[in-house]
């Protein structure tokens, strides 16, 4: 399977779709499926792709990483194999334009680490997420143990690392691991309709504000401010800003070009 059919990649307007087509084995990912996806998020920086939507085929979104071809790693392939997640999934979080997981079923070990990777998340009724590799005898290795803490806290990323333990949509979403849960049905076309939001905004101004937020959220909160004020003094030399304060004052749409 060459990697384009690996993930397959749908324009949706100014979004763009990308679903991971795997679903015999869950959508699991190996070394192949992180290559193809860290190749589909490069589209992402097409000036016309102001959103990103991610999902999974089948039953799973991603329901971990592939635990057959990892039974025969050694320890520097595993470490290479953990290497490559990190470089995909940092690959997806540095994208100017905002990311959304619609999380449509089983988001276990790679398959959450690679939701938290995105700036929110979606779920499906029928979604399950958890870190299940220490029942295993591993760790998480695409970012578990990093990513996962900054979105539910030390004690909430302890309890589902530590455990293995899944979690289902509902509890997810109690714990601000899933932003909003949706009926399976209802998934996609709701994650494409704040896509549709996302887009009507100002790209510029929308690149900044997200990497702001990144960058602030490591950040003492003196660094974050000044941060902050760099930027918003920025967005000011912008063509988006002439036409966003245009459009208002003549009561009409604004009509940006990310420029």
């Amino acid at each position: 399977m060459g990697n384009s059919e690996i993930v397959r990649s749908e324009r949706r307007g100014a979004a763009l779709v990308l679903t991971i087509d795997r679903p015999k084995a869950l959508n699991a990912l190996d070394a192949d499926t992180l290559e193809a996806l860290a190749e589909r998020f490069d589209e992402a920086r097409d000036g016309g792709v102001r959103a990103l939507v991610l999902t999974g085929e089948g039953r799973a979104f991603v329901a971990g990483a592939d635990i057959e071809s990892m039974g025969r790693m050694t320890p520097a392939e595993a470490e290479r194999f953990s290497r490559l997640g990190h470089e995909t999934l940092e690959t997806l979080e540095s994208l100017e334009v905002p990311t959304i997981a619609a999380v449509n079923g089983f988001a276990l070990g790679g398959g959450c680490e690679l939701a938290c990777a995105c700036d929110w998340i979606y779920a499906s009724t029928k979604a399950r997420f958890g870190q299940p590799e220490v029942g295993l005898g591993l760790i998480p290795g695409f970012g578990g143990t990093s990513r996962l803490l900054r979105r539910v806290g030390i004690a909430w990323a302890k309890e589902l690392v530590l455990t293995g333990e899944p979690l289902t949509a509902a509890e997810a979403h109690r714990i601000g691991l899933v932003n909003r849960v949706f009926e399976p049905e209802a998934l996609l076309d709701a994650s494409l309709a704040v896509a549709e939001v996302v887009v009507k905004r100002g790209p510029v101004a929308v690149a900044a504000a997200k990497r702001v937020l990144q960058e602030g959220q490591d950040a003492d909160v003196r660094t974050a401010h000044a941060l902050e004020q760099q930027a918003f003094g920025l967005v000011f030399a912008s063509g988006d800003r002439d036409e966003g304060i245009a459009a208002f004052l003549d009561k009409r749409d604004p009509n940006f070009e990310g420029v």
